[in-house]
């Protein structure tokens, strides 16, 4: 099997039940496994909400290690509705024209340095990295502020030894509540200035509901853009016809961005909680426990993706629920389709093959399934354009 590959282990399950059962830290999760299924549920959002107690709409759940909410992440409509929409002008910044050439600019010059190397570690040096000083646009602070989350390492609440780490979780938790109070001492033109002056309902929005937001905006789109960036790289190592095909047909390259979404659906999983007795799949599911909607399960049902097993780089149709579905949609999603555009287009445009020389899978341990969602560590060698 190629080293880039990412096997579905849903698919037995998701055939014969549609179900899968998951036991996280003694608190059930029913996985929902088929397309349309998780589509249905993320819909309904008054039989399964999202505003419960902080952390727990997580798998696995951070209600030990976090009591603020992430907003609007946790909270359901109609109140859901007025904090996004407060918001989301923000996060549809990345689409503007001056945001994405100081993107290229980033990508560009982070290529060109890989270039030089005979071995590159694309999750620390490379994908981390990226992330990093992307970062910096979508918040609108200083570049050099990307060496510091560089520093943390590639998770925000987990370390080597534990999959939830409270003592790294507050290094996240310390920094934000510090650059909210630099911002209401010197507000400027950077995220945190700008909720800090924003209402809801003729109320300034509290500093807990700042933190709310900038804890979901640092956690939210760390490990999936890692995820995405790395895995994208593993995959052009070993195809190289496709990195052929973005050079020579630019105006694919959109479509390739949402095929490798769906293929490598950066986030396994995301809980609900139910609020009545009811069904799924058939089986009954009682109040006030958890189901998840599984979107990389979802993102390779046979009914509705053809070949779903396969990264098809021009797939024509493809629905796929990799940045979440209905009112929850990831409201990152223009940031991280920006990344993946300009890096595929950059990759194509400066780098005639990639070399993949060894690597460690990171496999996500659901009970029931073991699905790879990327790496721990994978050396590559960027090799040049020669005129």
């Amino acid at each position: 099997m190629e080293k880039s590959a990412l096997p579905d282990p849903f698919e037995n399950a998701r055939l014969e039940k549609g179900l899968g059962d998951l036991n996280d830290q003694n608190d059930a999760v029913k996985m929902i496994l088929r397309h349309k299924d998780v589509r249905k549920t993320a819909h309904n959002y008054k039989t399964f909400k999202s505003g419960a107690k902080p952390g727990r709409i997580v798998v696995p759940s951070e209600v030990n290690i976090r009591e603020t909410r992430q907003i609007p992440f946790e909270l359901d409509p109609p109140i859901h509705g007025i904090y996004r929409a407060l918001v989301a002008p923000w996060f549809k910044r990345p689409l503007q024209v001056e945001y994405t050439e100081k993107l290229k600019a980033q990508i560009s010059a982070l290529v060109d340095e890989a270039l030089q190397k005979d071995k590159v570690e694309v999750i620390e040096e490379f994908a981390l990295v990226i992330q990093s000083r992307a970062l910096t646009l979508l918040l609108n602070i200083p570049y050099e502020e990307a060496e510091t989350w560089i520093s943390w390492g590639t998770h925000v609440f987990r370390s080597e030894d534990t999959a939830l780490d409270a003592d790294k979780a507050n290094i996240l938790y310390d920094y934000i509540d510090k650059q909210i109070e630099r911002a209401i001492e010197r507000p400027g033109e950077d995220l945190y200035s700008m909720l800090l002056a924003s209402e809801v309902d003729g109320k300034k929005l509290t500093k807990e509901e700042v933190k709310g937001v900038m804890v979901l905006t640092f956690a939210g789109g760390r490990d999936t853009i890692i995820n995405a960036v790395t895995n994208a790289i593993a995959y052009l190592s070993e195809h190289q016809e496709s990195l052929e095909r973005l050079r020579k047909e630019p105006e694919i390259i959109r479509k390739a961005v949402e095929e490798m979404i769906r293929y490598f659906s950066p986030l396994t999983q995301m809980g609900r909680v139910v609020t009545e007795n009811t069904q799924v799949c058939e089986h009954a599911i009682k109040a006030d426990t958890r189901v998840s909607l599984c979107w990389a399960s979802a993102n390779r049902d046979a009914s509705v993706f053809e070949n779903p097993n396969e990264l098809v780089v021009d797939r024509k149709i493809n629905p796929h629920v990799g940045f979440g579905f209905s009112h929850h949609n990831c409201l990152g999603a223009s940031h991280a389709r920006q990344i993946m555009n300009v890096l595929l287009s950059t990759l194509s445009e400066k780098v005639a093959s990639i070399e993949l020389f060894d690597c460690k899978e990171n496999i996500e341990d659901l009970e029931e399934f073991q699905r790879k969602v990327g790496y721990e560590y994978i050396n590559v060698k960027f090799n040049p354009i020669t005129k």
